[in-house]
C-alpha cells in the first residue's frame, strides 16, 4: 500500500509532506533533474511539482532565460513552492494550480519532470501521452517511480495498527481494509505498482512513443525518528486512513510510532528514468 503523493490530499498535509523533502524528496528529485539534463535557456514542466523539490533545481539550470511551468492540484503545495523560489530568487518559475488535463502550454518544453507524480494522472496512459506531445522533438522526460518493495513495511504496519487501534472503521475487507485506501487511492496504487520495476518501466515509456529509454535504481535507505514517520503518515496518501476523533488519532500515533521503534530505516528504494521524444 504505497503512500500517494500529497497532491492527491487535503491542503493541510503539505507542511509536514515537506519535512520528508531533505531525507527524501531533494535527493531524488535531484536525480531526476540531472536525468533531464536541463540547459540553460530551456523551457521545462514540472508535473505534479508538490512543494518545489524539482522546481528549484530545474529553475537554476535554466536560468533566467529559460522557464518553469509548476503545476499541482494543491494550493498549500504550490504555496510553498513559491515561498522557496522566491526566498533563493528564482524569477523564471510560473506556478498554476490545475488539473493536468486542463493544462495547455504556450509552447512546447524542452523537457519535462514528474517526482512520483506520474502515478497521480486520472487515466496514466492517456494523460502521460498528452504530457509527450507538450514535448518539442527531441525533447526529454525525466522522472521517478518508486521500486519494489518501497516504502514497506511502513504502510502494512500502519494499516495493522489502524486495525487493531481503530476497529470500528478499519474493518479487513470493510472501508479502510486491505487493500482500501482514500478516494482516488485504488488507480494510483495500481499505476504505482505497473511501474515498480525497470523493465517495466522502460516498457510503459516505449508504449508510449519515447526512444532513448535509460532506467537506473537510485537505492535510499532513510532513517527515520518518530516524528518524521509520523509526518510520512500525515503529509502521505495514509492521512486518509487516519481517524478524525483527537483521542483515537492520538492512539494511533504511540502505538504506531513504539511499533517502528527507535531505529527505523525507511526504504525509499526508486527508479529514475529518461526518454527523448523522437525528432520528426
Amino acid at each position: 500500500m504505497p503512500a500517494r503523493h500529497a497532491a492527491t490530499l487535503p491542503d493541510g498535509g503539505a507542511e509536514d509532506f515537506d519535512r520528508l523533502a531533505p531525507a527524501v524528496w531533494n535527493p531524488v528529485s535531484n536525480a531526476v533533474v540531472a536525468a533531464a539534463d536541463i540547459l540553460v535557456g530551456e523551457r521545462v514542466l514540472d508535473l505534479f511539482a508538490g512543494t518545489g523539490s524539482g522546481t528549484v533545481p530545474a529553475a537554476q539550470l535554466a536560468g533566467p532565460a529559460g522557464r518553469v511551468d509548476a503545476i499541482d492540484r494543491s494550493t498549500a503545495m504550490i504555496e510553498l513552492a513559491a515561498v522557496k523560489t522566491e526566498a533563493l530568487g528564482l524569477g523564471n518559475v510560473s506556478f498554476h494550480r490545475v488539473e493536468p488535463a486542463d493544462w495547455v502550454p504556450e509552447e512546447q518544453y524542452d523537457a519535462v519532470i514528474s517526482c512520483y507524480g506520474i502515478f497521480l494522472l486520472d487515466d496514466m496512459d492517456t494523460g502521460m501521452d498528452r504530457i509527450v506531445q507538450m514535448l518539442r522533438p527531441g525533447g526529454r522526460v525525466a522522472m521517478s517511480a518508486w521500486d519494489d518493495g518501497a516504502l514497506e513495511p511502513f504502510g502494512e504496519l500502519l494499516l495493522e495498527v489502524l486495525r487493531a487501534v481503530d476497529t470500528e472503521r478499519i474493518e479487513p475487507g470493510g472501508p479502510g481494509g486491505e487493500g482500501i485506501d482514500p478516494p482516488a487511492a485504488p488507480v494510483f496504487v495500481e499505476n504505482c505498482r505497473r511501474l515498480a520495476s525497470a523493465d517495466c518501466l522502460q516498457a510503459w515509456l516505449a508504449a508510449r512513443g519515447l526512444t532513448d529509454i535509460t532506467v537506473e535504481k537510485l537505492g535510499l535507505a532513510v532513517p527515520l525518528e518518530a516524528d518524521y514517520a509520523w509526518s510520512l503518515a500525515l503529509g502521505s496518501g495514509y492521512r486518509g486512513l487516519l481517524p478524525d476523533d483527537a483521542e483515537a488519532l492520538a492512539r494511533v500515533r504511540d502505538t504506531f510510532v513504539g511499533r517502528l521503534g527507535d531505529d527505523f530505516v525507511l526504504n525509499a528504494d526508486s527508479l529514475i528514468a529518461v526518454a527523448s521524444r523522437p525528432e520528426q
